[in-house]
């Protein structure tokens, strides 16, 4: 199995992609780089079971509604007045989700500074498309699905406190992943790259997550939400320990 993970960013500079091999004697981190165009991405990710990218695939159903009625010149719906209507207009489904089992609330795609990268994931989710993949956003079907690396690190229980933003956290966070992983191989390059970027860190992570996914290993999606989730994209959170990626053990697939 070949899985890649996409920290996506609005400008190629900083959008970075991972490629890991999954054989029965380990996983092997092939492909590790900065500096992605979306045809790259696409390019990178042939032949791969899943790819997972870190952006939000779609917006809230309720500001999609409020807005094309506000280009209307209609007034707002009484719902969605006040601060508890402003809430529903700034998260998805998938984020209040994702608030409940990690007790981390994704940033909004609709008030966050995440436009931009959303608009670039709609134009890679569009490239997947042309190349002859089924874009589904629910991550229901197709290879491509959402991930969120900050919050399933932590449902792994590895420690990655402040890799954001500072140099010291991010090489004690590539120490901690790559000591929970004793399977993954990464070459020094490699792990240089994971300790000087957090966007390299980040789709390490988010391949790992897609392996989870292709293994059934993460929370699928309820089927009372699937509808809104095709449309406004479901992030994949990890359901078993990150014990269970180790292709040198016997996985046994979660029920869906």
């Amino acid at each position: 199995m070949i899985t890649t993970g996409v920290d996506l960013a609005a400008q190629p500079a900083r959008t970075a992609v991972a490629v890991v091999d999954w054989q029965g004697g380990g996983a092997r981190l092939t492909t590790l780089r900065l500096g992605n165009t979306d045809g790259d991405i696409v390019g990178l990710a042939q032949g791969s079971a899943r790819v997972g990218v870190d952006c939000a695939f779609g917006w809230p159903d309720d500001f999609v509604a409020y807005v094309a009625a506000n280009a209307r010149g209609e007034a707002p719906d009484p719902d969605l007045r006040g601060i508890e209507g402003r809430r529903r207009l700034a998260y998805r489904e998938t984020d209040r989700a994702t608030h409940r089992i990690t007790g981390r609330l994704p940033l909004s795609v609709s008030t966050d500074r995440l436009g931009l990268t959303a608009m670039r994931c709609t134009d890679l989710l569009a490239a997947f498309a042309d190349a002859g993949d089924v874009v589904d956003r629910s991550g229901a079907t197709g290879r491509l699905v959402e991930v969120y690396p900050a919050a399933s690190l932590r449902l792994w229980g590895v420690a990655v406190s402040g890799y954001k933003t500072d140099a010291a956290a991010r090489r004690a966070a590539t120490a901690n992943l790559l000591a929970a992983a004793p399977w993954l191989t990464v070459s020094p390059d490699q792990r240089a790259l994971m300790e000087a970027s957090d966007d390299a860190f980040d789709a390490v992570v988010a391949a790992l997550i897609a392996r989870a996914h292709a293994l059934r290993a993460t929370h699928p999606v309820p089927p009372a939400e699937l509808d809104r989730a095709r449309r406004e994209g479901w992030i994949a959170l990890p359901a078993a320990p990150l014990d269970e990626l180790d292709p040198t053990r016997t996985v046994i697939p979660l029920p869906e």
